[in-house]
């Protein structure tokens, strides 16, 4: 058993599968820009890191759960600690990232949603400083990433995985290998997301022309949940839609970068995705109408003439 593995950004996935890692017996060392998210994480065990580098120098398996490349650079290798984990994409290299510290042969687990072609190229730019790359982004919402549950989605070196293999298993119910090098994880993961934002849009569409037409939404919710247009997105998120909850788990914001690096990888073949452009057009429209950092959910507020529901409270 790895007993020193670090987890760097403890956002609502990175405290769950911190929480899996040390139910599973490993000592957890952790980093986040909020000391306080980090102390109150290790008051049930494991070690609170005042620096990435300090982090990176005590374990052999580092996983990094922040939002975008930038931040992952910035974790990696950007000159200020807390502008890393802030999400300054100032990318200098200097000794404040953990790479520097991280030993040869040590295992980086990068689990954010990125351009593929992105990913490849930091494999190649950590093998050069003799660290494993493991290509890792994830889905299943912070519920499932508390119960150790969620879905992985994987690629890297077989000698990534003889390290990092165990920590994996760890935090998901299913770890798919998809490859021997970088890429083919942010690929399906990027596949996934265009799913998720359009079911997304759809659902909010859906619920918006019910409201519209008078039509009860506890009812509507209820009779959907049990019929054949349901989906995930629907069955969730509408939920928080219902209980006028908008409290962001997944924010809008999240599915303009996600949509827009389903788009820019479908343009860059050529390939027309008429359905993810009209779901990131609406995710923008509610990005830009002051709902950037709500939950996902309130794409539903960029439809003209509703009256969205109040929640048990109002």
């Amino acid at each position: 058993m790895i007993q020193n593995v670090g987890l760097i950004g403890l956002g609502a996935m990175g405290s769950g599968m911190a929480t899996s890692l040390r139910r599973a017996g490993h000592k957890v060392q952790v980093y986040d820009v909020r000391a306080d998210v980090a102390r109150a994480f290790v008051q049930d065990g494991g070690v609170a890191c005042d620096s990435l580098a300090q982090l990176g120098a005590a374990c052999e398996v580092v996983i990094s759960v922040v939002v975008n490349a930038a931040q992952t650079e910035a974790v990696l290798f950007g000159s200020d600690a807390n502008e890393a984990a802030a999400g300054c994409a100032d990318s200098k290299e200097s000794s404040s990232g953990c790479a520097a510290a991280m030993k040869p042969g040590s295992v980086f687990v990068m689990c954010s949603t990125v351009d593929p072609n992105w990913s490849i190229a930091l494999e190649k730019r950590l093998a050069a400083l003799g660290i494993l790359y493991i290509d890792a982004p994830i889905s299943g919402g912070a519920a499932k990433a508390a119960s150790g549950e969620m879905t992985m989605m994987s690629a890297g070196t077989p000698a990534a995985y003889a390290k990092a293999e165990p920590l994996l298993n760890a935090m998901a119910a299913k770890v798919y290998r998809l490859g021997d090098s970088a890429g083919a994880g942010s690929k399906v993961k990027i596949i996934n997301q265009l799913l998720a934002g359009v079911h997304i849009a759809a659902a909010a569409e859906a619920m918006a022309l019910g409201l519209r037409e008078g039509v009860d939404p506890a009812a509507l919710y209820d009779v959907i949940t049990h019929s054949a247009g349901n989906s995930w997105m629907f069955e969730n998120r509408m939920a928080h839609v219902l209980a006028a909850d908008y409290t962001p788990l997944s924010a809008v914001d999240i599915f303009v970068k996600d949509l827009g690096l389903v788009l820019d990888m479908a343009r860059a073949s050529k390939f027309p995705l008429p359905l993810s452009s009209t779901a990131h057009q609406m995710f923008m429209q509610a990005s830009s109408a002051g709902y950037a950092r709500e939950d996902d959910s309130a794409v539903i507020k960029i439809f003209p003439g509703i009256e969205l529901p109040k929640g048990a409270g109002a």
